[in-house]
C-alpha cells in the first residue's frame, strides 16, 4: 500500500517562527543558507527583515573527506565486559579464548573495534581494577598466547583492540605495594601516597585530611608495620599510585609500551581526574552542600584538591607523544580516551587539547542523561551540552551505557532500546556501545546476600540497588539454553537473566521480518557507514516534547532525515512545516525501529513529510535530495 499522501493544490509560505541558537559553533555559513528557509518579522513600522535560523553541527576534519579520517572516527566502539562476554573452559567465567570465539558475531555486527574491560593479573577485589601486575593476564581470563591469539584473529577481520589503562592505583597485592609497606626507606615507598597522619590529643593518630573515597570513608588507611596511612580514592585495596614520582612514571610509560609490542591499538584511560592529589596533603576539602548526601559520601565534598590536577594533562601530552613516535615507526595510530566523569563540562573539554582523541561523553547517561522521563526537548539539550562545549577541531562522540550504568532497557524502557540505538549510531562522532544493548538486555536482579559488587555492598541491604553495578554485567545472551549459550557451567560467575530464553543473539539473528533489535543494530551500523554519516553535516529538524529529530547532509549526496519520538504518546509530525529548515515533502523509507503502528511506514516506501505518525519509541529514517 502507497504510503498516504495529503493532495497540495498550491505552495505554501513559511511561517514565522523563533530565532533560535546555533547547535555549535562550528558552522559553515555558506553551506547552511541553502538549507533554511526565510523567515519575515514585521519591525517598527513594517521593514521586513529577513534572517537566516542556524541550528547545525559541522563535523571537523581537514577536508571533509573519509579518507581523511583515523580509524576511530569511521568505527563503532563495542565494549565487552570480559568475564561475561563468552566462557570457553566451563568455570563460569568469560575469557580471552571466548572472546576471540565470537569474533565472528563481532563481524557480523558490523563494528570496527572492540574495547576490553580489564584483563590484567588481579585479586578481583574490584573485578580488575585493582591491578597486581600490568604486564600480564589474568588467568581467569587466560595467558599472553591466549591474548596474542584473540588479537591476531581480531585484526584479521579488520577489528581493533582497545584496552583499558588504569594509572591512578594498583592492587595492594602489586609487588610495588607489597614493597612499599614493608619499609619506609624502599625505593618503592614513594611509589605510593604516605603520609604520618595528625597526632589527636589523646595521642592517638588520625588521617591527614577530610578526603573521601569515591566509594566512601576514609580515603586514608593506616598501615601498622610502618604506622602511617596511605592514600586510596577507591577501594583500599586500590592504593594510589605516586605520579610525582620519576621511577613511577617511567614505569607506567613502560606499560604502554609493553602492550603497544603486543598489537593493541588503544586505550581507554580510567578514572583520569584523581592521577594527582595536591602537594599540600593537610588541605581539608570543603563540603559541596549538596542535598541528601551523608557526611561519608563522596558526593559530599568539593574536591579542589584530589581531582583535576594540572599536571594531569602534562602527563597526557607525554602520551600522546610516545603514541605519535609509536606511530612514526609502525605507520599505526593509537587512540587514546579518557574516562572523565565531572559536572563541570570544561573541565572534561580540556582533554581534547592536551592529547587525548576523546574524553567520554557520559552526558547521555545517568544520573542527569538519557531517562523514561527525557523527551524531544531534553534529548536536545543533553546532546547539545557536548556539541556547543567542544572546541574546534574536536570529534564528538557518545556514550548510552557500560558496565557501570543501568541498562537502556532497564533505566528508559524495553520500548526505546531502537530508538536509543537509532539516535547513538546516527548522530556526528564515535558511538560506543555496551555489549548486549544490540539485543535490548535488561538489569538482572540480585538479592543483597548475592551480591559480588563493593561498590553495591557498601550501601547495605535499604539501597544496594541504587549503586549495585552487577545487574548490569550479566552474563550475555547467545541463545535460549540453559545459560544462555555463555557457558557449560552449572553455575556462572553472575545469574544469566531469565529473559534470555526469548531475547537471545539466535532468536534476533534468525528473524526474518529483519525488524528485532539485533537486525535493526545492524542494519544502523551498515547505514553509519555512509559518508553522510561519517563526515556529513548535522542539523535539528523538529523538536518537541517527544520528538527528536535531525538531519545528515553532505554535498552531491542524499540527505537523511532521523526521527524519533522519545515520549511517552502518539505524535504526528509535518516536518515539511514543522521545521526552519528547507525539507521535501516526501521522501523515501530507508530503515526504522521496526513494528511501526502506522502500516504505511515501512521500508522503501515514499513518504508525506509533512504526515508521520510515531509512537512512543519509535523511529524513522527518511532519505531525501536537498533542493
Amino acid at each position: 500500500m502507497p504510503a498516504r499522501r495529503r493532495p497540495r493544490e498550491q505552495p505554501r509560505t513559511p511561517r514565522p517562527r523563533p530565532v533560535t541558537q546555533s547547535a555549535s559553533q562550528n558552522t559553515e555559513e555558506s553551506d547552511s543558507l541553502a538549507w533554511f528557509k526565510p523567515i519575515f518579522l514585521t519591525l517598527g513600522i513594517g521593514i521586513g527583515l529577513m534572517l537566516t535560523l542556524v541550528q547545525h553541527y559541522k563535523l571537523d576534519s581537514s577536508s571533509g573527506d573519509v579518507a581523511d579520517l583515523e580509524w576511530w572516527q569511521l568505527s563503532v566502539v563495542y565494549q565487552i565486559y570480559p568475564r561475561s562476554f563468552q566462557d570457553s573452559d566451563g568455570d563460569g567465567i568469560g575469557d580471552l579464548k571466548g572472546i576471540k570465539s565470537r569474533l565472528g558475531y563481532i563481524e557480523y555486527l558490523g563494528v570496527g573495534a572492540i574495547w576490553l574491560s580489564p584483563i590484567y593479573s588481579s585479586p578481583m577485589a574490584d573485578f580488575g581494577y585493582d591491578i597486581a601486575d600490568f604486564k600480564d593476564i589474568d588467568p581467569i581470563f587466560g595467558n599472553m598466547e591466549d591474548f596474542q591469539n584473540m588479537i591476531e584473529a581480531a585484526h584479521s577481520k579488520g577489528i581493533k583492540v582497545i584496552m583499558d589503562y588504569i594509572p591512578n592505583h594498583s592492587s595492594d597485592k602489586h609487588p610495588w605495594f607489597e614493597a612499599s609497606r614493608q619499609s619506609k626507606s624502599t625505593p618503592f615507598r614513594d611509589y605510593y601516597i604516605w603520609h604520618p597522619g595528625k597526632k589527636l590529643s589523646n595521642g592517638k593518630r588520625a588521617p591527614p585530611n577530610n578526603w573521601l573515597s569515591v566509594f566512601g570513608g576514609s580515603a586514608w588507611e593506616w598501615h601498622p608495620v610502618t604506622e602511617e596511612y596511605y592514600l586510596h580514592q577507591f577501594l583500599k585495596e586500590q592504593p594510589d599510585l605516586n605520579w610525582r614520582n620519576e621511577n613511577l612514571r617511567q614505569e607506567m610509560l613502560d606499560v604502554f609500551k609493553f602492550w603497544l609490542d603486543k598489537g593493541v591499538d588503544g586505550f581507554r584511560v580510567d578514572a583520569i581526574k584523581h592521577m594527582y592529589e595536591t602537594e599540600h596533603i593537610e588541605l581539608d576539602e570543603p563540603l559541596s552542600n549538596i542535598p541528601g548526601t551523608t557526611p561519608d559520601q563522596y558526593e559530599s565534598l568539593d574536591h579542589i584538591h584530589t581531582a583535576n590536577g594540572p599536571e594531569i594533562h602534562e602527563q597526557v601530552a607525554l602520551w600522546r607523544q610516545l603514541f605519535d613516535e609509536h606511530q612514526a615507526k609502525t605507520g599505526k595510530y593509537i587512540y587514546m580516551v579518557v574516562e572523565m566523569y565531572d559536572n563541570n563540562v570544561t573541565k572534561i573539554m580540556d582533554y581534547y587539547n592536551s592529547g587525548a582523541d576523546q574524553p567520554f561523553n557520559f552526558g547521555l547517561t545517568p544520573p542527569r542523561g538519557l531517562s523514561n522521563n527525557c523527551g524531544g526537548l531534553c534529548v536536545k539539550g543533553l546532546v547539545n551540552d557536548w556539541l556547543t562545549a567542544m572546541p574546534k577541531g574536536a570529534w564528538p562522540n557518545w556514550v548510552v551505557g557500560n558496565h557501570d550504568q543501568k541498562r537502556i532497557s532497564t533505566r528508559i524502557g524495553p520500548g526505546f532500546t531502537d530508538a536509543v540505538n537509532m539516535m547513538l549510531l546516527l548522530l556526528p562522532g564515535t558511538p560506543t556501545t555496551y555489549y548486549g544493548e544490540e539485543i535490548g538486555m535488561e538489569d538482572i536482579t540480585v538479592a543483597f546476600e548475592d551480591t559480588l559488587d563493593p561498590f553495591g555492598k557498601l550501601f547495605g541491604p535499604g539501597r544496594y540497588m541504587e549503586f549495585c553495578r552487577d545487574p548490569a554485567r550479566s552474563p550475555m545472551q547467545w541463545d535460549d539454553t540453559k545459560q544462555a549459550g555463555f557457558s557449560t557451567a552449572d553455575k556462572t560467575w553472575l545469574p544469566v537473566h531469565p529473559g534470555h530464553v526469548t531475547r537471545n543473539v539466535k532468536v534476533q539473528q534468525n528473524d526474518t521480518s529483519e525488524t528485532s533489535s539485533l537486525q535493526v543494530y545492524r542494519h544502523l551500523v551498515k547505514l553509519r557507514k555512509n559518508d553522510v554519516f561519517r563526515v556529513g553535516n548535522f542539523h535539528y529538524a523538529v523538536v518537541t516534547e517527544t520528538i527528536f529529530s535531525f538531519v545528515r547532509h553532505i554535498e552531491n549526496q542524499p540527505s537523511f532525515l532521523v526521527a524519533i519520538n522519545f515520549g511517552h504518546k502518539t505524535t504526528r509530525t509535518d516536518f515539511f512545516e514543522g521545521t526552519q529548515m528547507w525539507l521535501p515533502e516526501d521522501g523515501q523509507i530507508v530503515l526504522t525501529t521496526g513494528h511501526l503502528k502506522d502500516e504505511d511506514l515501512v521500508i522503501d516506501q515514499t513518504v508525506d513529510l509533512q504526515n508521520i505518525s510515531l509512537e512512543s519509541g519509535e523511529g524513522i529514517v527518511i532519505e531525501f535530495w536537498r533542493k
